[in-house]
């Protein structure tokens, strides 16, 4: 997102926060994905002042954010926790984070999921990363977000390079993966945020950020009906958590379960 859209995930954040206040946990290792541009950590480490903050940055951050996260993240560093930033591997359509095996109790991500062509991998890499007892708290955009642009004629949205957002996981679909990848306890919530704008050019500025245009437009050197264009993008903002439960014990693949040969132990005979 651009630096325009920023108040969008900072107003998201602050509603995750609000939904994870009755949550009972105290994590030791808190991973951020992304942190943009060092809100959550300062947001994060107030509320677990123990805990060690790991995060990954967005790339594309602005010169101005790149530095007011340099200089959240010097603030972090007198803590004793102390914070890190991690690297991410994308190669072969799988996202693997540079970090060990249940590594962290919580794993915050927040409008990130929906940028994923297959979210399931991240799915398999938050499993990977968390602890026995820990838990996901994420956020995205749903599939009837900017359902404004979609309404419009074939030849407008191929003017204006309309396309939808890499991920199609409503709700459901998000509950069912978490499920399928052995989170348990899965709490699904939804709502829709409609963003009324003065012109259409603000309009297609805020689409450009959401990624729901192939690239920017500019309404003076455009040859269309202004006039048809909509003046409102609706959100749909879905949130989830889940827990890890008895991680080590067995798998579910095919519906069918598999047990780790070294949890199963033999009963000795009695004398």
């Amino acid at each position: 997102m651009t630096h325009s859209l920023r108040w969008l995930y900072t107003e998201i954040a602050l509603r995750m926060f609000q939904k994870m206040e009755i949550v009972k946990i105290k994590p030791c290792a808190i991973l951020i994905a992304p942190d943009y541009p060092g809100d959550h950590s300062r947001w994060l480490a107030k509320r677990f002042p123990e805990a060690r903050i790991f995060f990954y940055s967005r790339p594309n951050l602005l010169a101005i954010e790149r530095i007011q996260l340099h200089l959240t993240r010097w603030f972090l560093s007198w803590r004793s926790g102390g914070s890190k930033k991690l690297s991410l591997n994308q190669e072969a359509n799988t996202v693997t984070f540079a970090a060990a095996p249940n590594s962290c109790e919580l794993v915050w991500s927040n409008l990130w999921l929906h940028e994923r062509n297959n979210p399931k991998t991240m799915l398999t890499e938050f499993w990977r990363l968390l602890h026995e007892g820990g838990l996901i708290s994420l956020s995205y955009l749903g599939p009837d977000t900017g359902k404004e642009l979609r309404a419009l004629d074939g030849e407008m949205k191929t003017q204006l390079g309309c396309q939808s957002l890499p991920s199609a996981w409503d709700m459901h679909d998000l509950g069912d993966a978490l499920i399928e990848q052995r989170f348990a306890d899965p709490v699904m919530d939804m709502e829709y945020l409609d963003l009324q704008y003065e012109s259409a050019q603000l309009m297609l500025h805020d689409a450009y950020a959401l990624g729901l245009l192939a690239h920017p437009i500019n309404l003076q050197n455009w040859q269309g009906n202004e006039a048809l264009l909509p003046k409102k993008i609706t959100l749909e903002i879905i949130y989830g958590h889940a827990w890890v439960v008895n991680k080590h014990l067995s798998k579910t693949q095919n519906h069918q379960t598999f047990i780790s040969p070294d949890q199963i132990q033999t009963k000795g005979a009695k004398d």
